[in-house]
């Protein structure tokens, strides 16, 4: 069986993938115990969803960094692809628990009418995280181009909902803060749990999203 052989070039590329996937990993788990701590304090149901998506990340994050070792390693390219499809559908699989977590809460939350307070924190949060999962997006593209990795597309599609899911987060949050609108959030939540479902099936099938 043939060994993967991608040159010094590949290699580089290699080395940029798994620190951007450390990167992601870290970021996220700060990210999640921050979002959590302030979605609980506030009673706010698209800031869990937010917070548990960064876990989720986390945990695409980790399947990466293990696909992309495996290939460092000089594996041999039938295993390499075994890997790739197995990690891309764990990581379609966790989107689609997400989603349908995110679908009850919030529906829970609209039948009992529960009013979530204002959170600053939950705002300030979800800022950075827009331009930190901007920039995440496009460097991991830029490497499952150069690596021709379908994985590595998909983990960019999770990357990519967490940026969808810190503007509905933030618009959820915002909306409430600014005009007391509380049902913005759980709304919020919904639509961010329709689009968790789409990428999932996307990410499943292993089609390339055009996000």
């Amino acid at each position: 069986m043939m060994s993967i052989s991608g040159g010094s070039s590949r290699s580089r590329w290699l080395g940029r993938a798994l620190r951007l996937e450390w990167l992601t990993v870290g970021w996220n788990i700060v990210e999640g115990g921050v979002g959590i701590a302030a979605a609980l304090a506030a009673g706010s149901t698209v800031l869990l969803g937010f917070g548990i998506d960064s876990f989720v990340e986390s945990i695409s994050g980790s399947i990466m960094i293990w696909r992309l070792m495996i290939e460092g390693g000089g594996a041999h390219l039938a295993r390499v692809e075994r890997v790739e499809n197995l990690a891309r559908r764990l990581i379609a699989a966790s989107l689609l628990i997400l989603a349908i977590y995110i679908g009850i809460d919030a529906g829970l939350t609209l039948w009992r009418q529960e009013r979530p307070r204002p959170t600053f924190v939950g705002i300030a949060l979800t800022l950075i995280s827009i331009g930190v999962m901007i920039w995440l997006g496009r460097a991991k593209r830029r490497a499952a181009i150069a690596l021709q990795s379908r994985a590595l597309e998909s983990d960019v599609v999770q990357t990519t909902a967490c940026w969808w899911l810190s503007i509905i987060t933030l618009t959820g949050i915002g909306l409430n803060a600014i005009f007391g609108w509380w049902w913005a959030d759980p709304l919020g939540a919904f639509g961010l749990s329709f689009f968790l479902v789409r990428e999932a099936r996307e990410s499943w099938s292993g089609d390339e999203c055009a996000c």
